[in-house]
């Protein structure tokens, strides 16, 4: 697999990217992982109780999943 940084300059290219995304061709990812951070930190907190171990292993294999593919 072959990683490339690519500026979206023009709308429409964010369109075609999303597309190939959509034919699973390719993967885009949010290179701003501290601000998914700070949002999934920020809704942890704002609940009123405390996630079970069976939430937050459900959290983590949907980060995993999302990191390196589906299993299978």
């Amino acid at each position: 697999m072959e990683t490339l940084r690519i500026e979206i300059v023009n709308k429409k290219a964010r369109k075609i990217l999303q597309g190939l995304a959509d034919l699973n061709l390719i993967n885009i990812r949010n290179k701003d992982t501290m601000k998914s951070f700070q949002h999934l930190l920020n809704r942890l907190r704002t609940q009123k109780t405390t996630p079970s171990l069976q939430e937050i292993t459900r959290e983590v294999e949907l980060v995993r999943e999302k990191r390196y593919g589906k299993k299978g």
